[in-house]
């Protein structure tokens, strides 16, 4: 009796939970995920859609930037990575570019000088820019020209475009160099910029060839058509044919006034990196060739041009009054102008 009165007491508290089915579990758990997916695709399309679409196409044009170079510390600011605006540089993006410019003056070697240049693969350079008036007419024109060149966006027979690794151009001190030469001076140095100098030593053989290119100019031998420069032996001796007059007076004050025109030039931009090259050096001695390209950080290569010399051997030979100007010249400074010759 007491057995069963025990039982019964431990049966009555005895609470069972009911059965529940495992497919009604499962629903419930899957539509709790799908709510949940749906809130949390909601959320991430109000973001997408609140954000520009310029951002959004920007971000997806992202480039991996380019790996660093391996070169010395003090050579970072002068090397680039232009991204043009009319093309695209593909494979060569990662190329490093270096710029230069040519500071020179009418008549001292540097057309020939940069058509040895232009002979390099890796080389652009894109002539005389400067010598047409409306691009120099004040420093934001200068600036806009120069910034297009640098950018690889200059196009010119001169171009190697994607795969360019040293790009500049020629500029005489006479084209606006001097005037903003402050500003210019501070664009070359933030920018990385270097100058290659290159002058004439013996002033004289200058002057005759700028009589002599005058003379062309007006009266065009070569078929009627002026040039500058030659590519014929021919060519060449029909241009040296004509011997100029030199005035023997006004002969010192024009050669002195060269000659402070080329210090000011070297004085004002003696702050950009640079290298001095006089015309005759490079003509007798090839090492200075691989010089400049050691100075442009390139691949050295032989270096050639098509160019023919024009006036070539003594310069009594090319001068119509040369008594008068040899006379006016012996015993100052600048005699050694009559005896020096050199060959190309």
């Amino acid at each position: 009796m007491a057995d069963d009165l025990c039982f019964f007491t431990k049966d009555s508290f005895i609470l069972k939970s009911p059965k529940k089915s495992p497919l009604v579990l499962r629903t419930v758990v899957l539509l709790f995920v799908m709510v949940c997916g749906v809130y949390i695709c909601t959320i991430c399309l109000k973001q997408i859609s609140t954000g520009s679409t310029t951002e959004f196409l920007n971000f997806r044009v992202v480039q991996k930037p380019c790996p660093e170079p391996n070169i010395e510390p003090w050579e970072i600011p002068y090397v680039h990575y232009p991204n043009p605006k009319t093309y695209s540089r593909a494979e060569c993006a990662c190329n490093p570019v270096r710029y230069f410019a040519i500071m020179s003056m009418q008549r001292s070697g540097s057309g020939w000088f940069e058509t040895l240049l232009n002979n390099h693969t890796n080389i652009s350079s894109n002539g005389e820019i400067f010598s047409v008036k409306v691009r120099r007419s004040n420093v934001s024109t200068i600036f806009e020209t120069l910034d297009r060149i640098y950018n690889l966006d200059w196009m010119s027979s001169a171009s190697k475009n994607e795969c360019t690794a040293a790009v500049g151009l020629k500029w005489m001190l006479n084209q606006g160099l001097m005037q903003h030469h402050k500003e210019i001076v501070e664009y070359f140095n933030t920018r990385g910029v270097s100058t290659i100098f290159l002058f004439r030593r013996n002033l004289l053989r200058r002057m005759i060839s700028i009589l002599a290119n005058s003379y062309d100019r007006d009266a065009k031998p070569l078929n009627g058509t002026h040039k500058s420069h030659v590519h014929s032996p021919h060519e060449a001796a029909i241009l040296a044919s004509y011997k100029p007059v030199i005035n023997a007076t006004t002969l010192i004050p024009i050669l002195r006034q060269v000659e402070e025109t080329t210090k000011k030039g070297l004085e004002y931009f003696k702050s950009t990196r640079h290298i001095i090259l006089y015309y005759e050096d490079v003509v007798k001695n090839h090492t200075k060739l691989a010089e400049v390209q050691e100075f442009l950080k390139v691949p050295k290569r032989e270096l050639k041009s098509r160019q023919v010399k024009i006036h070539k051997g003594s310069l009594s030979n090319h001068i119509q009054n040369w008594v008068d100007v040899e006379k006016a010249l012996n015993g100052t400074k600048y005699e050694s102008y009559l005896h020096g010759d050199y060959r190309k």
